[in-house]
């Protein structure tokens, strides 16, 4: 794509023409001299002068108000002034680009380095801003997804590979944003290479001749090689059992870039891992951070969001119901409580859009596992899926909702190699990964499809024989008894109290239990069952007073 296009509308229209007109005669007496000649130094010079006219051509199209803002933004980057870089970063470059690059790029990073005395470091800053605004408004090709890697390189580069601890300072949002970006385009650049079919020859090519960029390895590297430099983990242990993280910290560890990058590299291979299907080890990663509001996660709003988001959904394909609906509703009644103060941020879309996913994730594990919940979240979850809530207890009719709602709320998940190039048949018959991984879900979901059935009717008696319940349920008595051993089985979850997020205790989280002796069924309150009857006995004077006080008004 060529880049110079769509900016002849920022500046006036006359002083380009008037700008082309000066360069076309420059290059029009250098082409009448060398008419016949071919010296290669006169030509690369020549090649120079153009390039160089370009440039200037190119920064004579960029708005004054823009100059200045890059000229005013490098010099905080190179002061470190985080104050001043906290309001560019995420008031002044946003409102710039809603101004002058809805729908096309900024100008490349090329064109604007006089203006920033061709400083490497803010350039590749640049860089990462510009190609992360060419994914959010308009489309990256292939060429716009090397690059944008070969910039990450050499970012990271830079920052794990200097000698001694590089003198950069960022805001904590930008340095979220810089690892959440980086895991968006992997993931992005994974199910684009996975979708042959609209691909041209040379296309296919590039991806057959470059496996190396984007690859999964790669990307683990860099998150595993941030973690290590910072030694977060080391920090995170110490203050973990009431130590001074800073003893732990080490030469890299006690900069706030190296400390935040290697924080929020966890948080990113809690994403990479859970993306990759690997729930247990995601949240493995998450071993020595504390869900509590004290969390470095919680100073950056879209971290924190993350974090609940793929926390939840490990737990929910690991069938940990209960701690999925307490990890989706903990965060949910945040965004909830702080939702006035998210329509400020640049990122009030995509934190609501990751709400709706999880009240729909929500839904799904309700329906599994049917629990008490906050008035507020479940008012919310009646109103946007009440009528999912109703089907999806409907046995088999339920399954095509489930589907539905688990395919608009799980993430994107990715292959961890690409295509096999060699093998026409193998690309012709590609799976997307989120609909394998649906059809995992969707077998498990299967498995339990009558328990919300079986419920209803146990809820009904005290004891009832197998083959009364098995007329009612229209199946064989041999089907119902595999079936009650399901729903025994599945009644029974692992439940988070303390230590790391996989340890927990087994417990019974339906309000219903349940013996077989013979052909009888022997229905009898849980535990959590009679909890609420025993409460409902020691209230019952009260309730028969306000009963009473009620009819006297009447």
């Amino acid at each position: 794509m060529d880049h110079q296009e769509g900016f002849e509308d920022v500046e006036d229209v006359d002083l380009s023409s008037e700008i082309d007109l000066v360069v076309n005669s420059s290059y029009i007496g250098v082409e009448d001299d060398l008419l016949g000649e071919e010296d290669p130094l006169v030509l690369q010079q020549m090649l120079i002068q153009q390039q160089q006219y370009a440039a200037e051509v190119q920064i004579l199209q960029i708005p004054d108000v823009v100059k200045s803002f890059i000229v005013y933004f490098h010099r905080n980057i190179l002061e470190n002034n985080v104050y001043e870089l906290h309001g560019i970063y995420e008031t002044s470059f946003n409102k710039l680009t809603e101004k002058f690059y809805q729908k096309q790029p900024w100008p490349e990073a090329d064109f604007i380095a006089p203006l920033v005395n061709d400083d490497q470091v803010f350039l590749t800053l640049y860089r990462e801003l510009y190609y992360r605004h060419i994914y959010s408004k308009l489309t990256p090709t292939i060429e716009h997804r090397f690059h944008s890697y070969e910039n990450y390189c050499d970012l990271f580069n830079y920052i794990l590979n200097s000698d001694g601890p590089v003198p950069l300072e960022l805001p904590n949002q930008w340095l979220w944003d810089i690892i959440d970006e980086f895991i968006y385009q992997f993931q992005s650049f994974c199910n684009y290479r996975n979708r042959l079919k609209n691909k041209s020859e040379e296309e296919i090519a590039l991806l057959r001749d470059n496996i190396q960029v984007w690859s999964c390895y790669s990307v683990l590297n860099v998150l595993y090689s941030l973690i290590t430099k910072s030694r977060i983990t080391e920090q995170l242990l110490v203050s973990k059992h009431g130590g001074d993280m800073v003893e732990a910290a080490g030469e890299y560890g006690s900069r706030p870039l190296y400390k935040m990058l290697g924080y929020f590299s966890i948080i990113g291979l809690l994403r990479v891992h859970c993306l990759l299907g690997d729930y247990t080890l995601a949240l493995k990663m998450m071993d020595n951070i504390e869900l509590n509001k004290k969390a470095l996660f919680a100073r950056v709003t879209a971290c924190h969001v993350t974090t609940y988001y793929y926390v939840g959904f490990s737990y929910m394909m690991m069938r940990r119901y209960a701690d999925a609906i307490k990890a989706f509703s903990h965060i949910l009644v945040f965004i909830a409580r702080t939702k006035m103060y998210h329509t400020r941020s640049y990122q009030f879309d995509q934190i609501n859009k990751k709400g709706d996913q999880m009240y729909a994730l929500l839904a799904i594990c309700i329906a599994l596992c049917p629990t008490r919940l906050d008035e507020n979240i479940h008012s919310h979850l009646r109103e946007k899926y009440g009528e999912h809530l109703t089907k999806m207890q409907r046995g088999e009719e339920g399954i095509s909702v489930f589907e539905d709602l688990f395919l608009y709320a799980c993430p994107k998940f990715i292959s961890p190699i690409g295509p096999n190039f060699e093998d026409p048949n193998s690309l012709a018959q590609s799976i997307e990964p989120h609909h394998h991984h649906a059809k995992i879900f969707l077998a498990e979901v299967r498995h339990q499809i009558l328990i919300p059935t079986l419920r209803s009717y146990l809820k009904l008696y005290t004891t009832m024989g197998i083959d009364k319940l098995a007329t009612f349920l229209d199946i064989e008595p041999k089907e119902l008894r595999t079936q009650l051993l399901i729903f025994k089985q599945k009644s029974r979850q692992q439940k988070w109290n303390s230590g790391t997020l996989l340890e927990g205790e087994y417990v019974t989280t339906s309000d219903l239990d349940f013996c077989l002796k013979q052909d009888m069924i022997h229905i009898a309150e849980s535990k959590i069952g009679r909890r609420y009857g025993d409460w409902f006995l020691r209230n019952i004077n009260k309730f028969q007073d306000i009963i009473a006080g009620l009819e006297l008004r009447n």
